[in-house]
């Protein structure tokens, strides 16, 4: 179906969605008179507009720098399954307890593995070459814990054995109280450029990804220590990497860092947590912004929307 290039008239927000079949809507806030309940389409809800509007926290997303509408409506189209199952969880998950959270994003992240979508980029890519595994260190020094993400020669990619080392090593932090403070760091010149594309389809029935996903999954361990965990970013922060720095109750980052959620153009959503630990720092709309256009954001835009707490140099 072709999309809507223009925004819609809010009253058909006001009765039951009659858009069947369109990747998205768009609302211009400024022509809405009425508090009606509105009824949320199952895609992508845009609005155009200011935050301070009293129906801005009805919409999934407000367009906003660095991304633009012909850019959001472009990375929709062609992820649009992906693109619905996103806003329908974020908005699922708003109020809802982490545990149960996460329990919600992996049954959707598994939805789309299964997808069309998702099959078309697996087959399009290009396999990587091989590449030396991974290793996580742990540094005890009294109380204080320090996981370091150590790949350098692959900007920190996280590989299997990493991610079973980062789950043991949270599992470690959550059960032991004595460990007052943990610090998550990443080797080399990038935190971590996140999972290891070339691992992405490894287990192809989605009901089996998500067994594996609830036992080695270290977000699951994570949110049991996050009060006691800072992380600091240099360089990349990208997908897995960023969901799970975005967890911890202090996150800093060097002023050249940048980070991304690429994983719409991938037929899929952040699926090591993010869609709860983003959405928690910056909130549902601004989540959905950075996921559904696909676009990087500097540090600098990190820290005025409160994704990191504070700039500091490496």
């Amino acid at each position: 179906m072709t999309p809507p290039t223009a925004p819609i008239d809010p009253q058909r927000l006001t009765i039951p969605w009659d858009g069947e079949g369109a990747d998205h809507a768009i609302v211009d806030l400024a022509a809405v008179q009425n508090a009606t309940p509105w009824h949320l389409p199952h895609c992508p809800l845009i609005g155009i507009g200011t935050p301070d509007h009293p129906r801005a926290k009805d919409v999934d997303l407000l367009v906003d720098a660095p991304a633009s509408l012909p850019m959001i409506v472009t990375a929709i189209t062609a992820q649009p399954q992906a693109a619905a199952v996103l806003v329908q969880l974020l908005r699922l998950i708003e109020d809802m307890d982490a545990a149960p959270a996460l329990v919600a994003e992996s049954l959707a992240y598994g939805l789309l593995q299964g997808s069309e979508g998702h099959a078309r980029w697996l087959a399009s890519r290009t396999p990587a070459p091989a590449s030396p595994p991974g290793e996580v260190r742990l540094d005890r020094t009294d109380d204080r814990l320090t996981v370091t993400l150590d790949r350098a020669h692959a900007h920190n990619a996280i590989d299997r054995p990493m991610r079973d080392g980062l789950r043991e090593a949270f599992d470690l932090a959550a059960l032991d109280c004595a460990i007052a403070r943990i610090s998550l760091r990443g080797a080399g010149r990038s935190f971590s450029v996140g999972a290891d594309l070339s691992e992405f389809g490894t287990t192809r029935d989605p009901a089996t990804a998500h067994a594996i996903r609830m036992v080695t999954l270290p977000a699951h361990a994570i949110i049991g220590c996050a009060d006691r965990l800072d992380v600091h970013v240099q360089g990349a922060c990208v997908g897995s990497a960023l969901e799970m720095a975005a967890f911890a109750t202090r996150l800093t980052a060097s002023p050249s860092a940048w980070f991304h959620l690429p994983e719409l153009a991938m037929g899929i959503i952040p699926g090591a947590g993010g869609c709860v630990s983003v959405s928690r720092r910056i909130g549902r709309q601004r989540a959905a912004l950075m996921i559904l256009s696909g676009r990087r954001i500097s540090a600098a835009t990190a820290l005025d929307w409160g994704l990191i707490d504070a700039l500091m140099d490496d």
